[in-house]
């Protein structure tokens, strides 16, 4: 079967790799309609998560049809459209009952080597292997469509989830801080929360005029400060969004908060440390935080936003290629010159 597999630092290609087998009962294998090309696939590629081997078939979002399920499998049939969530999960340990399925010791990464988990091969490819698939796996419902399930396999949970954990109230004021896929979703999840306003800090003027154009007031890093402080006479904001994964960005974000503000980062971190400002986060009660995007819990409720028409993900899609267009679009959302692409196997 055809692939985009990594062969080494920035580099990915087309190879035609031997397809899946069903390795465990819960194992399920899908026939992948569209895959997703997501900034931590740059991280990936780039060399900044260790594990990852060169032939490694990468990608960590799809939607497609299922083709062969295991024995344990009980939710799902042959033929069922399904979307899935970016790791998988037991959904039955102590971690999965609480809800918290990142936490799953059971859990794999597509697409990521082995650095969060057991490796296991990614969905960009024809046929993908999906572990636990009656937990990983969704099926698809009507007024969803395929690249909405992309996105809530991965970026629009994550937004949703910095939100969540941000614990955001109607009326405050939301600083994003990087204007890619993740950030601009989370931009849309504020904004379908309620937030006064919501402001998108982005050196990209394209990306700049894509949050203007979709509901939220955006700046330069330059010009931040001074937008915030008109909005909130001087205090700051009440929540602040990392999603770039730097550790530059999070001491941004430590410039625009208010005392007793939240600063939660969504970016896929690799640094090992960062220079905390302790003295300062004490006095004024800051609290930081992280998130990971868990579709699997997110699921039900970003459906009904979706289906409903209260949030539309898609816009952030720009660029649909088959495998022959893989490698132009990896090097096009580095250079971002688009915000987020999809690889549709049927082109």
């Amino acid at each position: 079967m055809r692939a985009i597999v990594y062969q080494g630092p920035e580099i990915v290609a087309q190879r035609d790799v031997p397809p899946p087998q069903l390795e465990h009962p819960g194992d399920a294998l899908v026939r992948v309609d569209l895959a997703g090309i997501c900034g931590t696939d740059l991280h990936v590629i780039a060399g900044d998560f260790s594990g990852i081997q060169p032939g490694a078939i990468i990608g960590h979002e799809f939607v497609g049809e299922v083709i062969a399920i295991g024995s344990a499998v009980t939710r799902f049939k042959i033929g069922n459209r399904v979307m899935s969530s970016d790791f998988t999960a037991c959904g039955h340990c102590r971690w999965c009952d609480r809800g918290d399925h990142w936490e799953c010791q059971e859990r794999a990464f597509f697409g990521t080597g082995t650095c969060f988990g057991p490796a296991l091969h990614g969905a960009q490819a024809e046929i993908v292997r999906v572990p636990h698939a009656d937990t990983t796996l969704g099926l698809m419902p009507k007024g969803c469509s395929d690249e909405a399930a992309i996105l809530l396999g991965d970026n629009l949970a994550t937004g949703w989830a910095a939100v969540e954990r941000g614990m955001l109230l109607p009326g405050e004021i939301v600083a994003v801080i990087g204007g890619g896929s993740v950030g601009q979703l989370a931009s849309l999840s504020a904004q379908a929360a309620g937030a006064g306003a919501v402001v998108v800090i982005e050196p990209s003027e394209t990306r700049r005029a894509f949050a203007l154009a979709n509901g939220s007031l955006a700046a330069s890093p330059e010009d931040a400060r001074s937008l915030v402080d008109r909005l909130t006479d001087g205090d700051g904001v009440d929540l602040v969004v990392e999603a770039v994964g730097a550790a530059a960005t999070l001491t941004v974000g430590f410039g625009l908060i208010r005392k007793r503000g939240r600063i939660i980062s969504v970016g896929a971190h690799a640094a090992e440390s960062w220079p905390f400002p302790l003295a300062r986060s004490f006095a004024n009660e800051l609290t930081l935080g992280f998130a990971i995007g868990d579709s699997i819990r997110l699921r039900p409720r970003l459906l009904s936003l979706i289906t409903t028409g209260a949030l539309d993900p898609t816009v952030v899609v720009d660029r649909r290629v088959g495998f022959a267009g893989a490698a132009q679009a990896y090097a096009d959302l580095k250079a971002q010159k688009i915000m987020k692409a999809v690889i549709d196997p049927r082109i």
